[in-house]
């Protein structure tokens, strides 16, 4: 993955986080519903993070068997 791209995942995940934590004190409902997408915004960089690298593996495997 890019460095771009992992900062990106990574401030984005650091603010939705922080923003769950203040919303703990105002409303539950919504604190919940900010977790629920702030672990789905860490996994989907995980998801792009694993195609890349096996888009690479393929990539490499094939030009060595060229």
């Amino acid at each position: 993955m890019s460095k771009g791209l992992s900062l990106w995942f990574a401030f984005s995940s650091i603010m939705l986080l922080a923003v769950t934590a203040i919303m703990i004190s105002y409303s539950g409902w919504l604190a919940t519903l900010l977790f629920v997408v702030s672990v789905a915004n860490i996994g989907w960089g995980f998801v792009i993070r694993a195609k890349k690298e096996r888009r690479e593996a393929a990539r490499t495997t094939s030009e060595t068997a060229s």
